[in-house]
């Protein structure tokens, strides 16, 4: 009965002060291993249960950062992923994995890109350990509301921790909060990579985590409210699709689309003109008319020229941002060319290096036309060797340096010391997949083939507008 008048105090107040019952009740709820263990001693107390589970997530893509990549046309059958690429955002882990970069008053402006990697700070190896199985941070994609800090031990050493881990009560009680990864968990890394929300990506935003359905038909809390792994869960920790833009691929041989988890089926739509646009257009162009619509994206990174922001003390490079985009629009069949390390760069039509471009054209009939966010960058170029060079950005940060930024990176990447270099402009072709909006609000038949339209017929390979110069069938 106690108990009783409590919580009815407890509602009353929520109800002067605008909380919700959600809330009010989270401390009853029981999770699935509130009675698995009492105290959280580290990824050896998952371990007890789990040990097969760790080994397969340490030969993920989650954990090595990288992976086969068949997809990659010019891989040579390399495993290949953020720890032995590069790119036009951060460029490269390596040399930027882990430690506290400070600005001149002293405030931490970075602490590297560990920060996101589901471990506690040490690199990734090829060869399975017991010190690397402990290393892995179960909590970061299971445990609802944990949240981690680095800290730095009497010797140096660096390690991602629990933020209680000198409060073993509220600890076990984070701990113990063990479910599927939640978009929120996902979002933690996905939204936040790049520098700042959304940044990269360009349309997975924090909104994602409770949208309207407006926002996103799929994922909208009072709708489907799916979770990333509904669609990108597979098994034995091995994640479900790969963006264009990427190199390395949990599961290679199977490809993730709108019809291949049996959602929408082929053909998707009654209408049989829209099925047989269906046939060489994917579904994001027509059903993802904007992207970036609630956070700002970054569309170009000059790494050139060193912006200054008075408010944090911190340097970067001169980023453009932009709200509402409309995809660029052009064939993939599913391959991708990359610029790889120590490789002489590969020109685009417009004299840009070519980071990222997706391959297919009108003749392939493999091929569909995608939505894409086209990211313009500038980086530096070997001079000797024509070759990409990252830079070392956490050394950058603190006081806009490039210079010895991009030579300290030629020297951990390629061992030249003192590099030579020119700058280059860069493109990336990135594909767009979330914020699926309701079929209402799908491109009308004039957007793409009014005299606007936003399609670029000639660059896609017609000699006009197929809705008034019709083109040649596709052969099969």
């Amino acid at each position: 009965m106690k108990r009783y008048w409590v919580h009815l105090l407890l509602v009353v107040l929520a109800a002067a002060f605008g909380f919700t019952a959600t809330l009010l009740y989270a401390q009853d709820k029981t999770y699935s291993h509130t009675d698995y263990f009492e105290h959280y001693e580290g990824t050896k107390t998952c371990l007890t249960c789990h040990q097969k589970e760790a080994e397969n997530f340490f030969n993920s893509q989650h954990y090595q950062w990288k992976g086969d990549a068949p997809q990659i046309i010019n891989s040579n059958k390399q495993k290949l992923g953020k720890m032995n690429t590069f790119n036009d955002f951060c460029t490269s882990p390596r040399g930027n994995w882990i430690g506290f970069v400070k600005n001149s008053r002293g405030d931490v402006v970075s602490k590297g890109c560990s920060a996101c990697h589901a471990g506690k700070g040490q690199l990734p190896v090829d060869t399975i350990s017991k010190t690397q199985v402990e290393n892995i941070d179960c909590l970061m994609c299971h445990a609802s509301g944990y949240r981690r800090d680095l800290y730095q031990n009497d010797k140096g050493e660096y390690e991602w921790k629990p933020i209680l881990w000198k409060n073993q009560e509220g600890l076990d009680s984070v701990a113990k909060r063990i479910s599927s990864p939640t978009r929120v968990m996902c979002l933690r890394c996905h939204s936040a990579s790049g520098g700042g929300p959304n940044f990269k990506r360009g349309d997975v935003e924090y909104t994602l985590a409770d949208p309207t359905r407006d926002f996103d038909v799929h994922m909208a809390t009072a709708g489907k409210n799916m979770q990333c792994v509904t669609c990108h869960a597979g098994k034995d920790h091995r994640v479900l699709g790969r963006g264009t833009d990427l190199s390395g691929s949990d599961t290679p041989d199977k490809q993730l689309t709108c019809d291949s988890t049996a959602c929408h089926g082929s053909p998707p739509h009654k209408l049989a003109v829209l099925n047989k646009h269906a046939e060489s257009v994917n579904c994001t162009v027509c059903h993802i008319p904007k992207f970036a619509r609630a956070e700002a994206t970054d569309m170009i990174r000059d790494w050139s020229k060193p912006t200054y922001n008075a408010e944090t003390d911190k340097y970067s490079a001169t980023i453009t941002l932009q709200k509402d985009v409309e995809p660029v629009y052009a064939w993939y069949n599913g391959f991708t060319r990359a610029q790889l390390p120590g490789e002489s760069a590969t020109r685009l039509a417009d004299g840009s290096v070519g980071i990222m471009t997706p391959q297919g054209s009108r003749e392939d009939v493999k091929a569909k036309i995608f939505a894409f966010k086209l990211h313009k960058g500038r980086l530096p170029l070997l001079t000797a060797k024509d070759w990409l060079i990252p830079i070392t950005v956490e050394h950058f940060f603190s006081n806009g340096q490039i210079d010895p930024a991009v030579k300290s990176a030629a020297k951990e990447i390629y061992g030249i010391d003192n590099a030579n270099y020119t700058w280059v402009d860069t493109t990336r072709y990135m594909g767009i997949f979330h914020g699926v909006q309701p079929k209402e609000q799908a491109l009308k038949c004039m957007d793409c083939h009014g005299p606007k339209g936003r399609m670029d017929w000639k660059a896609l390979g017609y000699k006009g507008n197929p809705m008034t110069v019709k083109p040649p069938p596709r052969l099969k």
